[in-house]
């Protein structure tokens, strides 16, 4: 699904098409491979400490268990606002120009329904996140290495909750495209 939301430059010529959450999305997913970076880097740490010098990291693999999620998460918005959003286009490619508004409700329909999704995955969290917050929830072995759980469940309902409103950013889209490519 590609949609095309154009802003105009100062001297009213249109720039590349942008999502209102376009920078947003960019930041959030700028983290996400940030953090897939220092992941790795911490990993490889702990594997030659371990098998060279018997001196692994403690809490590696805890902290890479939960980055896992959270950097998914982190990157979701920017795939939605993108349009690079996994999905099968088997059927507007079949219909295509025979059933254009077809096409367009079956785009409608995807982003309502991707909107409903991430929204009651976070609204599904935030109970979790509440919970891990006021209870200082950890995980790990006390003592050894512990790591709190309620930024990894912060990251995941935020997530959520900007995939859904980057969803819901892309009906009107959607619409004036539509609107747009019947009037042309």
């Amino acid at each position: 699904m590609s949609v095309e939301i154009e802003l105009l430059q100062e001297g009213g010529a249109p720039t590349a098409p942008r999502h209102p959450l376009q920078r947003l999305s960019e930041v959030l997913a700028a983290v996400g491979t940030l953090w897939i970076f220092v992941m790795m880097m911490l990993v490889v740490a702990d594997v030659v400490g371990r098998n060279f010098f018997n001196a692994p990291i403690t809490g590696v693999a805890e902290f890479a268990s939960r980055s896992v999620a959270s950097i998914v998460f982190l990157t979701l918005a920017a795939a939605i606002c993108g349009g690079r959003m996994t999905r099968s286009d088997f059927i507007p490619r079949l219909l295509g120009a025979r059933a254009p508004g077809l096409v367009l409700a079956l785009d409608v329909l995807n982003a309502v329904l991707g909107a409903l999704l991430f929204a009651a995955l976070a609204f599904i969290g935030w109970p979790e996140l509440v919970r891990s917050w006021s209870s200082n929830e950890y995980i790990g072995v006390p003592g050894v290495a512990t790591l709190a759980t309620w930024p990894f469940r912060a990251l995941l309902v935020g997530g959520a909750a900007v995939a859904a409103i980057a969803y819901l950013l892309l009906i009107p889209a959607l619409l004036r495209q539509r609107a747009s490519g019947a009037s042309a």
